[in-house]
């Protein structure tokens, strides 16, 4: 009942870890292995249960063909799921060889419920049949084989993933060594299948290490209960192991006594003995092999921080501080490299400064330190990172950073000072929570030691260098302004050039288009003209934005000449009127002049003038609405003459008003409306006004419309008495 009772818990326990394990990731190959491994594990116990408890040899024979079949099942899904944990790949089956190796694994457990693999049972032990030689070399290769390349990933890997595998391990051992000991030394040498009933228990222990493996998260808390584990384990193995094979040896082979059971009893007291004496040496050697596989990366984080304060007591200076901090770190944690990563400020650059083993460059943990500022934590430890952070967790693996902890200054200020950076450790485990708590200390105790060390440095280098720093900024300054010059140079020089290489081409365009309109070349139809009219108003205004390019140029060259001759103005607005008119009615807009009958010939630069109104009437144009009306005037008012164009657009914001005639400055508004703008128009109009006497007259309100214009004072200007304008 009892053995009934053991079986029941067993399976039961066995198939919920499964189960947990499965809802947890039901699509995981590694979670799909693990369900076929535990529930070959149940079967087999259950099997074994019935091959205990039935009535003849023919039964007996049954249950242990299906005893060797879920050893089967158990080997080949035990090496497969040593190959694909903790990540899982199930790629990685549609290899060649394993796809043989499955195939192989299926035959030889088909062949264990044939009488090839066991013949009959006799003498209460099954007769092995030709099928051995199929079953013995598919145990060795997966079972011997998964548990080798199990060991060997354990100690290729590094990090979380070297807990879990260590897990695996350290489960796969326990079965390993309670199995053979309670299945087959046990029952052979002391005639006892206690042990045997026991095995849906083992199952569960070994199912349930492999499931923490795979789903828990966070794995440092029960390294210590392992260590011991493993280490009782194997001092209990090894003496049992000698006792019996002593006992056995003894009993059998060298003494042929009568009595063999009183020889048995007389030797097992006789061989107790030794085995006592001997027990503290063999725990003393198992201790020094579990302390070095789960305690390689030890210290005493006392001692550790009592170096530490010696050193920080013992530097004021920054960078001997943070080098001997970082080396003294490395070597007690035992960490590939550690690395400090200190804030800049206004006098004094961000510094890397790590221990010498470090292999980052600056510019790598400058790159890293860039995305973890992103983050919020205080410490960040690459292994617990989600892969919703998969960015960050990529970039700290790509260099190899295990924890970054930030360091803030101390009192009420709170303010970051930079990192504390470690690499992976060199035996490849992860920080236990122990390292983590020691992080935390000494980081403290850093920051207070850095604030000191960083207000020395301030203190030290403010008297020495400030008057190097002067001076330094002020040679920059005239290398800068000198450096400068000779680009605003170079810049003129080259509006100037670009100009006059583009003007000569587009005088060539608007001449040929000019003759097509005319008809020189052939009669065109509405339709053309039209096209062309456009395209010829548009080299005419690439033509003043040159022109004005040019002008710019030459006022910062001063080179900027006016060049005044007799201009009749009426006959030169009438000119730029006749060019915009296509615009105007392309977008159905009033455009109107009304030409003097009279007007006196000005002495003017003809062709800074015909810009300046070319501009006006065609910003109007531009900032207007379809159906607007845009009136120029030019009137004679005595003593000045007076040009103005009044639209009725979009008008200037007041706010803004005063910035319109600077260099290269547009409205909100205006932008808007006509992205394609320079700003360089009305700058250039008011120089060219200015420059011949005049004034700029401008007017303006947000969506009620604007007056451009100029007046020009006759005096100084009048070329010739006034005379009739040509019609």
């Amino acid at each position: 009942m009892i053995e009934f009772g053991i079986l029941i818990i067993g399976t039961v326990a066995t198939s919920l870890i499964a189960l947990v394990v499965l809802i947890k990731n039901s699509k995981s190959i590694v979670s799909k292995l693990f369900a076929g491994l535990t529930v070959s594990l149940v079967l087999w116990s259950i099997t074994t249960y019935f091959s205990l408890h039935t009535v003849n040899d023919g039964a007996t024979l049954v249950w242990i063909r299906w005893i060797m079949l879920f050893v089967v099942l158990q080997n080949t899904f035990f090496f497969l799921l040593s190959r694909v944990f903790p990540s899982g790949s199930s790629r990685l089956f549609k290899k060649k060889r394993y796809i043989i190796a499955i195939t192989y694994s299926i035959i030889t457990a088909i062949s264990a419920l044939t009488s090839f693999l066991f013949v009959d049972f006799k003498n209460n032990s099954p007769v092995p049949g030709p099928a051995m030689i199929l079953f013995i070399p598919h145990a060795l290769i997966f079972a011997l084989g998964g548990l080798v390349l199990l060991i060997k990933r354990t100690l290729n890997a590094k990090g979380g993933v070297r807990v879990q595998l260590q897990y695996f391990l350290f489960g796969v051992i326990l079965m390993y060594t309670i199995g053979p000991l309670g299945n087959f030394i046990v029952p052979i040498f002391f005639d006892s299948r206690f042990f045997v009933t026991l095995s849906p228990l083992y199952s569960v222990i070994f199912s349930g290490l492999i499931a923490y493996a795979i789903v828990a998260k966070k794995m440092f808390d029960i390294k210590a209960a392992v260590a011991r584990s493993v280490a009782y384990i194997l001092i209990i193995g090894t003496l049992a192991f000698i006792y019996s094979i002593s006992l056995f040896g003894l009993v059998n082979n060298i003494f042929d006594a009568p009595d063999q059971e009183l020889t048995r009893q007389v030797l097992s007291v006789v061989l107790v003995v030794p085995l006592i004496f001997s027990f503290e040496k063999i725990k003393q050697f198992f201790n020094r092999v579990s302390n070095k596989l789960f305690y390689q990366d030890a210290y005493d984080p006392q001692q550790f921080l009592n170096s530490l304060n010696n050193v920080l007591v013992g530097n004021i200076e920054l960078k001997s501080l943070l080098q001997e901090s970082a080396e003294l770190i490395e070597e007690t944690m035992k960490c590939e490299f550690c690395a400090f990563s200190i804030q800049g400020s206004k006098k004094i650059p961000q510094r890397i400064i790590g221990s010498g083993n470090i292999e980052l460059n600056q510019e790598d943990i400058v790159e890293v330190v860039n995305v973890v500022d992103k983050q919020r934590h205080k410490l960040i430890v690459t292994d617990e990172i989600e892969s919703v952070n998969s960015k960050l967790k990529k970039k700290l693996l790509e260099s190899n950073i295990t924890v970054a902890k930030r360091m803030y200054t101390t009192g009420s200020t709170h303010q970051e000072i930079g990192y504390l950076i470690f690499g992976g450790k060199k035996s490849g485990n992860p920080y236990s929570k122990e390292d983590i708590r020691v992080i935390e200390i000494i980081s403290n105790e850093l920051v207070i030691a850095i604030q000191n060390a960083l207000r020395f440095e301030e203190i030290q280098e403010f008297t020495v260098t400030l008057q190097d720093k002067v001076n330094e900024a002020t040679r920059d300054l005239r290398k800068a302004n000198e450096k400068l010059k000779a680009l605003d140079e170079t810049k003129d020089e080259f509006i100037s050039m670009a100009s006059h290489q583009l003007r000569t081409p587009l005088t060539s365009v608007k001449g040929y288009l000019s003759m097509v309109v005319e008809g020189d070349v052939g009669k065109i139809s509405k339709q053309q003209k039209d096209l062309l009219n456009q395209a010829f108003s548009s080299s005419q205004r690439m033509v003043y934005l040159i022109a004005d390019l040019l002008n710019v140029s030459r006022l910062r060259t001063g080179k900027f000449v006016i060049e005044n001759k007799p201009t009749q103005l009426a006959d030169v607005i009438e000119a730029e009127m006749a060019q915009l008119q296509e615009v105007a009615n392309s977008k159905n807009q009033t455009l109107t002049y009304k030409k003097p009958a009279k007007f006196p010939v000005m002495s003017l630069d003809e062709t800074k003038i015909r810009q300046v109104i070319m501009n006006f009437t065609d910003n109007a144009l531009h900032y207007t609405p379809k159906d607007g009306h845009i009136e120029v005037k030019l009137e004679d008012l005595g003593n000045s003459i007076q040009f103005t164009v009044v639209d009725d657009g979009l008008g200037v914001p007041k706010n803004e008003q005063h910035h319109l005639f600077s260099k290269f400055y547009r409205a909100g508004n205006a932008k808007k409306a006509r992205p394609d703008g320079t700003g360089l128009g009305l700058f250039m109009a008011k120089k060219v006004i200015i420059a011949q006497g005049g004034a700029i007259i401008f007017k303006s309100e947000e969506n009620k419309g604007s007056t451009f214009g100029f007046t020009m004072p006759k005096k100084g200007h009048l070329a010739e008495k006034t005379t009739e304008t040509s019609r």
